[in-house]
């Protein structure tokens, strides 16, 4: 059984960042990879970010790129998401997600390419 653990949301105002902190438990955590995904309010789930196994692969959505990075420590066995500059279009709740079978170079963005989720971390931007 995979756990993921969220955590670093929180009230920004624009222009400001957070780093979100997912802490996953199980023995695979370093082969497998990781993605974020958001949900605003009234809105579908969306991708924001992934990384493969060694971090050699990383994809983010075109609302994120330049202002997110995602990284992640196999050694304390978690993802992060800094984020910058944010605007309040980012607000959403922001989940962690682990890449299974699907997962790949071509549906990275694709929430079925993910078998285990997080409960979620909420952050809210101000304008």
């Amino acid at each position: 059984q995979v756990q993921l653990v969220e955590s670093g949301g929180g009230l920004v105002q624009a222009g400001g960042s957070l780093r979100l902190s997912c802490a996953a438990s199980g023995r695979t955590f370093s082969s497998d990879a990781m993605g974020w995904f958001r949900q605003a309010p009234g809105k579908e789930r969306e991708f924001a970010a992934a990384i493969n196994w060694s971090g050699s692969s990383i994809y983010y959505a075109d609302s994120v790129k330049g202002r997110f990075t995602i990284s992640r420590d196999n050694g304390k066995n978690t993802v992060y998401l800094q984020m910058n500059s944010l605007k309040p279009e980012d607000t959403a709740v922001y989940y962690c997600a682990r890449g299974g079978p699907r997962y790949g170079s071509r549906n990275y963005y694709y929430d079925l390419a993910y078998d285990y989720w997080g409960q979620g971390t909420q952050v809210a931007v101000s304008s």
